[in-house]
């Protein structure tokens, strides 16, 4: 409460000065509590001590690993934030949301906290890892460096067998966390990871690729998508941009096609063709403030033609 006190204290100083718009020569508590609550003392200047953000010290330790050394450091830090202090004059109205914040803190049980999230992720733990066939090589193409990706899948096991993994806020037990991979799997299969991963990751799915419903979905459906995006971006430049229905429908069609015929990386490939279609708007934006530009589907058909073409002779490079 040290903040809070400093802070009445210059405030009550402000008061005696006779600064305070109240004529009583005695402090008055509850009517400068309403003043302060009123914003009628916004404007006036306070010296402020708080933390001082800038004394940090790193989390980790380059080469050091295990929960000793993560949580000494830590607690260092805690301690050395705790005790650093910086002061600052300001004005009330600023200091109201570093008081509340101050204050806020204070009251949680940081100990508590930590202890109810390792329970929470050891009993209710999900883990996702995304883009596991990075680590996967082909048995008849391993070579170099490409054999360390099989160190990668070692370290893994363990954690996804269970296992107790230090972490700065403390230990936590994997045995009951589930762990969801996935992966394209382009130039590999999910039969070359190792034997005992392939074990501990026993259910497997196989999704199919995005088709042209879908694509149109994920340009209308989600409230930030692509197409609202670049009205944004427009909008920028005082240009109403305006998609029609069927305009959205050939981009699902154009991208989908080009996914079949040349390289499937799903929903990627819609901001290439989005960026097609704009593309001359955008770079004359600032020549044209003020317009208004329509896209509909024989618009689409236009800005993509050379690049349909470009994908069909792609099949034939060697």
């Amino acid at each position: 409460m040290s903040n809070i006190s400093h802070c009445n204290r210059d405030l009550g100083l402000l008061w005696w000065q006779g600064e305070s718009p109240v004529p009583e020569a005695r402090v008055d508590y509850e009517a400068f509590r309403q003043l302060y609550r009123d914003g009628a003392l916004d404007n006036r200047k306070i010296q402020l001590d708080i933390p001082d953000g800038r004394s940090r010290l790193p989390l980790e330790i380059g080469g050091a690993s295990g929960f000793g050394v993560n949580e000494l450091v830590f607690r260092m830090e805690k301690f050395l934030k705790s005790q650093r202090m910086e002061r600052m004059e300001i004005t009330i109205a600023d200091a109201k949301p570093i008081l509340r914040e101050i204050e806020m803190e204070k009251r949680l049980n940081l100990d508590q906290i930590t202890k109810d999230a390792i329970m929470l992720a050891e009993s209710d733990g999900i883990v996702f890892i995304d883009e596991i066939d990075k680590i996967v090589t082909n048995h008849e193409t391993r070579y170099g460096a490409d054999a360390s990706s099989e160190g990668v899948q070692r370290d893994l096991l363990p954690i996804i067998e269970g296992s107790v993994v230090s972490t700065k806020y403390g230990n936590v037990n994997t045995d009951h966390i589930l762990f969801i991979c996935s992966g394209a799997f382009h130039s590999c299969k999910p039969s070359d990871m190792l034997a005992e991963l392939q074990g501990r990751l026993p259910i497997r799915v196989e999704l199919k690729g995005l088709g042209r419903e879908d694509l149109y979905r994920i340009l209308t459906e989600p409230e930030t998508n692509i197409i609202r995006q670049q009205q944004l971006l427009m909008k920028t430049e005082d240009i109403h941009l305006v998609f029609t229905d069927d305009a959205i429908e050939e981009l699902a069609k154009v991208a989908a096609e080009v996914n079949r015929s040349v390289d499937n990386i799903g929903a990627r490939r819609l901001h290439t063709v989005v960026e097609r279609v704009v593309e001359d708007i955008s770079f004359h934006a600032p020549e044209r403030s003020g317009e208004t530009y329509t896209i509909d589907k024989e618009s689409v058909q236009r800005a993509v033609g050379d690049f349909l073409k470009k994908a069909d002779l792609s099949r034939f490079v060697l």
